[in-house]
């Protein structure tokens, strides 16, 4: 399991809301304590409202999500360029983050409009 997919398990646990050890995410990740503590770290670096600490447990503050989007035709239009364009980046942690990225939200976005070709 990449790092990259650890956090992704570990917001998933957290997200169920109840309070977690260390110890306990450990044991279900397969890695050290150590290595979950250096995660939260990470993860509340990268602005994760992630509450806890050492010895104790840890539990999210508030619900992790985006709030719900109205998009024009033209601002879907610039949300897939820009998919595109992040998801071909040379930097493989940019990338990868804008593939898994993408997937997520091409999973929720409609369909792309087909050309008319009738006209």
């Amino acid at each position: 399991m990449t790092r990259n997919e650890r956090f992704e398990q570990i917001l998933l646990l957290l997200r169920e809301g109840a309070l977690l050890r260390a110890r306990d995410l450990a044991a279900r990740l397969g890695v050290s304590e150590r290595t979950i503590w250096r995660d939260m770290a990470t993860l509340v670096d990268y602005g994760v409202p992630i509450e806890g600490e050492r010895g104790v447990g840890y539990i999210l503050r508030r619900p992790l999500a985006l709030p719900p989007l109205v998009l024009t035709h033209e601002e879907m239009a610039a949300l897939r360029h820009l998919l595109r364009l992040a998801e071909a980046h040379a930097d493989t942690r940019i990338g990868t983050g804008a593939r898994t990225l993408a997937a997520k939200i091409r999973a929720v976005m409609p369909p792309e409009p087909e050309e008319d070709a009738a006209v």
